[in-house]
């Protein structure tokens, strides 16, 4: 009796690159292990994605939507960008490898090109030129992408450590600092040894950097509006 052959379609191909995704990393993805996955050849999937980068555009175009969904724009343009940050950052923690498929990406799907002009649109109002809204839009996208990109490398990098090592290196750190002079890493030490760099991927740490980011932006408009 003929093997029956699974049943697929773009959704199931995508519900299962999301899991392949959350359980290996982007490094180990493959179009072969996503069909391994699915009990199905590889040349199967490109009836639906006709290469890799093409579904990593879908995966991409979903993340984007998953944005646009949950983001309620009120208020002035800061506010506007605050919830936009957060949210975006929110939507990326949940999705695996999602930074990463944003920026592999281009913005060449319905819904990367909508929530490209929902953030355009947060800041519209403002009397800042057209390629400085565009700037301020890039900035903070940049910085969300690379705040939860830095979070999840150094979980990455704690969880390697404590398979290969069964615990953190914290004491051969400080052997390490110590064994260098102060005008070396003085500075480094002490915040080292007092816990600060355990602030960084906090809460606290990403409002901060937002604030910055929003002050500089609103530096920058007081400054053309006073030379007007």
């Amino acid at each position: 009796m003929k093997k029956k052959q699974p049943q697929i379609s773009e959704d199931k191909i995508l519900e299962a690159s999301w899991e392949l995704l959350g359980e290996e990393g982007i490094e180990k993805f493959s179009m072969r292990r996503l069909a391994d996955r699915l009990g199905i050849q590889a040349p199967s999937l490109y009836w639906y994605f006709k290469s890799k980068q093409n579904l990593y555009q879908r995966l991409a175009n979903q993340v984007s939507k998953m944005i646009l969904e949950e983001f309620h724009s009120e208020g002035d343009w800061k506010e506007q960008l605050t919830g936009l940050a957060v949210t975006m950052r929110s939507v990326l923690y949940r999705s695996p490898c999602s930074t990463q498929l944003m920026m592999m990406t281009l913005p060449h799907e319905p819904d990367i090109i909508r929530f490209t002009n929902r953030m355009l649109l947060c800041v519209e109002s403002t009397p800042l030129e057209q390629e400085q809204k565009i700037q301020v839009v890039t900035t903070l996208v940049n910085y969300v992408s690379y705040f939860v990109l830095d979070d999840y490398q150094h979980e990455r990098n704690v969880s390697a450590i404590l398979k290969d090592q069964g615990a953190l290196p914290g004491e051969e750190m400080i052997h390490l600092l110590n064994s260098m002079s102060e005008t070396e890493v003085g500075l480094f030490r002490r915040m080292f040894t007092n816990g600060l760099f355990e602030l960084m991927g906090t809460d606290g740490a990403f409002e901060f950097g937002l604030k910055l980011i929003l002050l500089g932006v609103e530096q920058v408009i007081k400054e053309q509006e006073s030379s007007m």
